[in-house]
Parts: structure tokens; sequence; C-alpha cells
């Protein structure tokens, strides 16, 4: 159910302590915004020298008020902080909105202060938002409570970072968005980015979730929450380019980077994930009408050729296709437009708009009801006629009437249908666009904005949900080769044959219990490979003898590992791995593997662990996915039986807390079953 937020989102009091006459405060704005509440509920204003505040009688304590406080803004200096939190709470504040700052921000001290304030809050029964943070507002229950107004709508902002709620509103207004709520985070030090996620997903005044966040703090629970919410939700995070912060010490290790696992969360989880401002309210604006394309079909429209092109090749460039129109369609096309109009697609009206502007309306008819196309981008000149008129062809009012006309036809044709529809126009501000708009079609000046609102709307990867972490198994003991190689045998991971060695007696003992090929490898190297630790196809017991001599005497590890040497004549090598990120868990890596793993990068992720049938989607998803079937007379190897390995692997690293990376590589993959030639793990 999560955590009750009544009283942070529709107090039945609010004071404002800190509330100040000096427009140079911040409890002057907050104290101002509060007072638009129109009676909605009391608003009191406490500052410590009493007198007025605003116009207002200001009490100089909380208790002075001398009536319950439900909710309480707490502006104060830090010094003065855990006083106000304190006096609030004995006065019966359920919910603090702190936005005093000096906290965890400033090092371990801030944080140990603010981790007691947090403690006390929830001892008292009672939640916090911040400290350090901008407020809150409600456009739902008319609660304003921070230093700006917000346009209402359907959106809820969660952000930590108030800028970006204010560009947000730039951005939204042309597309006639809003928000519903809009909340700063803060240091999260008691209510979270998860716990606003899930009560935002109850809210029935918000229809989609935008999120900015740069600190998670939990993000597989923040994944969980966002698969649950039944809404869109949509993430803009800052740093998804570095590397883990920490040295990596496999492959799996140095290949996961923080976008990638942000990423990989987000797919799972069925979040929009976005890279700027712009993008996020261009997906919002495909979103919040909640239209969903039923697959990835697009026709596009256009009264000029380059405009059409450009569509064509942004669609594709972002994940759609523009496929020909079907006779039918076209045949339809042809008897509503002229003869010098292109009926594939791009539809062309070639200059037909500019004699009669209902062409369009006609032609956007026509290619909702098509079966053969999901979605609709019209792109061009359309707007330009009642932008202003007398422009292009000289066709003046009537021309703008006309056009006026057809958006009125076009967004009738809209409602009537549950397919999108987006327009990329010159004029995205003309009367005409404005219609549009209106009836819920979203219009861009940027063609590659159409196409990556169409592709917010059509179907993404198929939205696995969050794995659940399987109960912790006992630890290991140690993370050598041998040991893990052991631990992963008995979860089920087929190895070849193999025997620890320490000298020359034990070596030539072992070629008596399995045949040759060998293959020699020195312990307690990682990167055995790199050292050269590593000897393959010895054929008989001679060359085994000469390769442990070689070696040791360069060496001089404590102990080999003698294995039988497997055949990857028909075989596909990949490689799987576990990484434990430290805000979404065990994240899982596979891709084509062996020695060139690092240099080719032709890798997936995905949360652990990993179901087989996820497994199988992910390796179907790789670029060389083609070896894996079978190329130039090859053999197609067994993808169902590494699919159902990558499952176990990342399911074991998943039930073992301890390790940080896990990984197996190669994964050899034959045309009948998988073996695993090499492993390692790092403990955390």
């Amino acid at each position: 159910m999560g955590r009750d937020l009544t009283a942070l989102f529709d107090p039945v009091s609010v004071a404002v302590v800190g509330a100040s006459d000096d427009p140079a405060k911040y409890g002057h704005a907050i104290a101002a915004q509060a007072l638009r509440a129109n009676g909605r509920r009391p608003v009191h204003l406490v500052n410590r020298r009493g007198g007025t505040v605003l116009g207002k009688t200001a009490a100089p304590t909380l208790s002075a008020i001398g009536d319950v406080v439900d909710l309480a803004v707490v502006s104060v200096p830090a010094a003065a902080f855990e006083d106000a939190v304190d006096e609030a709470l004995r006065c019966g504040a359920r919910a603090i909105v702190a936005i005093t700052a000096g906290f965890a921000e400033t090092g371990e001290a801030g944080r140990t202060r603010q981790q007691a304030v947090a403690e006390r809050v929830r001892a008292a029964g009672a939640v916090l938002v911040g400290p350090n943070c901008l407020g809150l507002a409600d456009n739902t229950t008319d609660l304003f409570l921070t230093s700006d107004t917000f346009t209402p709508g359907g959106v809820a902002l969660l952000s930590q970072s108030g800028n970006l709620a204010l560009e947000l509103q730039l951005r939204f207004r042309p597309h006639a968005l809003g928000f519903s709520r809009f909340v700063s985070l803060g240091n999260q030090a008691d209510v979270t980015l998860v716990d606003l996620l899930a009560d935002c997903a109850r809210h029935e005044g918000t229809r989609a979730i935008a999120v900015y966040a740069e600190d998670f703090a939990d993000g597989r629970a923040f994944a969980e929450a966002a698969a649950a919410a039944g809404k869109p939700v949509a993430l803009l995070t800052g740093g998804r380019g570095d590397a883990s912060a920490r040295s990596a010490q496999s492959h799996t290790g140095a290949l996961t980077t923080s976008a990638d696992v942000v990423a990989a969360a987000c797919r799972d989880a069925g979040v929009e994930l976005v890279a700027t401002p712009r993008e996020l309210a261009v997906v919002l604006a495909a979103l919040t009408g909640g239209r969903r394309a039923d697959g990835h079909r697009v026709a596009v429209l256009t009264d000029g050729g380059g405009h059409g092109v450009v569509a064509a090749d942004a669609a594709e460039t972002a994940g759609l296709t523009v496929p020909e129109l079907h006779e039918p369609t076209r045949a339809r096309l042809r008897t509503a437009l002229w003869e010098q109009s292109a009926v594939s697609n791009p539809v062309d009206l070639a200059g037909m708009g500019e004699q009669d502007p209902g062409s369009y309306a006609e032609t956007v008819a026509a290619l909702l009801a098509a079966e053969e196309v999901d979605a609709v981008l019209m792109t061009g000149y359309f707007g330009g006629y009642a932008a202003a008129e007398g422009g292009l062809g000289g066709g003046g009012t009537a021309l703008a009437a006309g056009e006026q006309e057809a958006a009125r036809l076009i967004a009738a044709r809209h409602r009537a249908t549950a397919k999108p529809l987006v327009v990329q126009s010159m004029y995205p501000d003309s009367p005409s666009c404005r219609t549009l708009v209106a009836a819920g079609v979203p219009v861009f000046a940027g063609t590659e904005d159409a196409a990556r609102a169409l592709a917010a709307s059509a179907p993404g990867a198929p939205r696995t949900g969050v794995p659940p972490l399987p109960r912790p198994a006992a630890p290991l003991p140690e993370s050598g080769y041998l040991q893990t190689r052991r631990a992963l045998e008995a979860a089920g991971v087929a190895f070849p044959a193999a025997r620890e060695i320490h000298d020359e007696t034990e070596l030539l003992a072992a070629t008596g219990e399995f045949g040759g090929p060998y293959v020699l490898k020195a312990l307690h190297l990682l990167h055995k490979t790199d050292a050269g630790g590593v000897a393959l196809g010895l054929a008989g017991p001679d060359e085994l003898l000469a390769a442990f001599r070689e070696m040791h005497a360069r060496l001089g590890a404590p102990s080999y590992s003698v294995e039988a040497m497997a055949d990857t004549t028909d075989g596909v090598e990949l490689i799987v791995g576990v990484n434990r990120d430290p805000r979404f868990g065990p994240v899982a890596m596979v891709g084509l593997g062996g020695v060139l793993a690092e240099a080719l990068r032709d890798i997936a992720f995905a949360l652990a662990p990993v179901p087989a049938d996820r497994a199988l989607r992910l390796l179907r998803g790789l670029r060389t996915a083609a070896l894996l079937d079978g190329t130039r007379g090859r053999p197609a190897v067994d993808i169902t039986a590494a699919a159902a390995a990558v499952e176990t692997i990342t399911s074991f690293a998943a039930a073992h807390p301890e390790i940080a990376e896990l990984e197996v590589n190669p994964l050899l993959v034959r045309p009948h079953g998988v073996l695993a030639l090499d492993s390692r793990a790092v403990l955390a």
C-alpha cells in the first residue's frame, strides 16, 4: 500500500515556520504562496519576533498558535532546525517540509544530525520531506508550498532540481501540459523518491509521473515502484555516463557503466528514459494523452518532399518503420488527391494543400484508417496558412479559414480513433496548430521531437518487471578460481574435467584421470590470460609437462589447474557476468565473449536474476545474434541451453550478496548444450 502521505499533500492546516516580510528570504516566498490557497485550510505564519508578516498576524512560536498544526514548513537557520521540528511534533504535526539546508550535503556530521531528526519524526508517526529541499505544491488540493507557481495539469514532477521544474513549465506550455504535483526531493532523509512515486501512482489527479534524480538511494525499489505504477513514468537522470566509481577487476565490471545499469532498470520497469529536459517534455506530451500504438509502423504525411524524407529518416532513427502502403489505402488516397501526389509512404500532397487545405484532413483520415499503419506523423507547412493570411500561394483569408476547418476535421478524426497522431509544423503556434493541441494532438517544431514522441507511444521492449532477489545463500568462504568453479558446478553450470595440481607428480597423475588435449592454468591470478598463465591445446602428457615447467619457472604460482580441452570448433563463446551496483543491486551482462569481450563490446544488460525467457531475448538482441543461428556452413548452437545457463549463473550471483563481480567467460555454446570454460569472482 505504501506510506500514507495524506498530511503532506492535503493537510488540514499549514504553518510556515520562518515566515518573513523580507523578500530575500525563502520564508517570504513560501508564506506568500501558502496564502494563495483561498481559504482551503488555515494557514499560520510563524516568526520569532511575532508582529505581522504579509499583513497577517504572525505567531512567535508554533505553540502560540493554540491549535493543532497538521503540516509545518520549516525555513529557519540550521542552528534552530531541530528545535523547530521538535516543536512541530509536539504541536501534532503529521508532516514536515524541511527547507533548511546544512545537513547530509555538508558531510558526515551533517548526515548524523539529519539521521537523528528523521528518526524522531518517524518515531512520532509523522513524515518529513527534505531537508535541503525547495518545498512542494499540489494543484489538486490548492497546496502551494514552494516559491514558484505551477500551471495545473496532469503531470507529477518529483525532482532534485527546482530550476528544472521551471524549465519544464516553459516547455509544457506549447503542449497544454501542466502539473498535478511538484515535490523537491531534497536529501530524502525520510520520505524518499520511492514513497512519492508510489503515492503519485495512486493519485487520481496525476496521469503521468516525471522524475529528475541524481541519487536514487534504493534504485531497485525505484524500478519496482515504477513498474507497479500503472501510469507512464519518465526519468531524466544525471551522471549516467560515468563508469562505476570502484575499480573493476573483471571484464564485466570494466564493461558496466552507470548508464548501462540505469537503462537496464528502466527497460525492465517500463520507464521512459530521456537525456534532456526537452526530451522529457516531448515524451510527456505523447504519454499524457493515453494513446499507445499497437506497433511501430508510421505513415508520414507532408506537403513537401524534403520534409517527408527528413521525417521518414527521423522516424527510422527513433526505431520506427515507414512501410509502403497497401493498394487499398493508396487507391483511397488517389481519389482524394491530385495526380502528382505521392501515395506510397511518405505521402506527399505535392502542393495540393495550397489549393485545398481540406486535403490534409482527408489524407489523415485515410491513413488513420489504414490497417497497415499504427501511427501518423504529419510534417511540414500545415499551420502556415492560418499563421500568416496571404502566405504561400496568396490564398489569404480563404486559405487560412480552410486550414482551420481542416484542423477541426483532423481533431475530430483523431478523437474517433485510438491511433496516435503527431504533427511537426513550421508554425507550431499558429491557430490551426493550437486547435490540434487543444484536441490532444501533440504538435512540435522539431521533426526529431515528433519522431521521439511517436517512439514513446510505440510498444517498447517487453516489460519484464523487476525480478525478485532470491533468498541469500551461505557466503562463499573464498573467491579463488577453483572455489568459484566448484560453487557454480554445484549450482548446475557444466565445466570440463579439471584437477588442481602443485607439482609434476600430481600433473602426471591428472593425465591418468582424463585424456588430452589439455589446458593448463596458473591459479591465484585474476587475469590469467593477460599474465601468460594459460596454455591451450596441449596434445598429451609430454606437452603438458613442458608447458608446466615453462610457466612455473616464469610465474611461480602456488598451484595450477589441469583441465580437459573443450572442442570449440562448432561453438560460440559468450560472456555472462553479474556486477553488483550500489543502487540497483545485481546487474547481469550477457554478450559475445572470449578474449575479445571488451574490444567487441556486443553486450546487453538486465537486472539480475535473469529468467531464461528474458535471457533468450537478450541474446537474440545482440548485434552478432546471427552467429547463434549458424553462418557460412557452421551449425546453429543451443541458444535455449545458453539462456538456461544465464538464468543459473545470474541467480547464483544474486543469491550471494558478498560477490561484487562474477563472470563466466567464455561460456561455450555448442550445437548441443553449453560448457563454462573459465570463471572468476570478486568479493565485496
